[in-house]
């Protein structure tokens, strides 16, 4: 199975029952097609960069789930069919993404730790010259 992540913009205006059964809409879809829900996230109403259908603010959603090219179809088909979803979109997650930004924030770690070290080195051989 391969890692996704949603992001899901509904109209902010929604009720609490409302949001509730697009979040079981949501999960029932992926455990349907046999993916695997690790998590959604509200992130809150805010104002979108431009207007869509006049529509100025929109709550945002943050989905992350496991699942394979199936899943994305019919996931992304009903969120088209509702017409409380503003905008989605769905991004695969590489798998060597964390390593490789681990890998990146140690280099810029080292390198920080060198730079730290020169001045003090050059500090300790002023005085020797005196």
């Amino acid at each position: 199975m391969r890692m996704y992540e949603t992001i899901i913009i509904v109209q902010p205006d929604l009720g609490e029952g409302e949001l509730k059964a697009l979040s079981a809409k949501i999960q029932d879809v992926i455990s349907t097609m046999k993916g695997e829900y690790r998590r959604l996230e509200d992130w809150g109403v805010r104002k979108l960069a431009y207007p869509i259908n006049k529509v100025t603010r929109g709550r945002y959603y943050y989905l992350r789930f496991d699942g394979d090219a199936p899943l994305i179809a019919e996931l992304e088909r009903r969120l088209r069919l509702d017409d409380k979803v503003v905008r989605y979109q769905s991004v695969k997650i590489e798998k060597d993404t964390g390593a490789a930004a681990a890998a990146a924030k140690a280099a810029v770690e080292a390198e920080a730790a060198v730079e730290a070290e020169a001045p003090v080195e050059a500090a300790e051989a002023a005085p020797e010259s005196e």
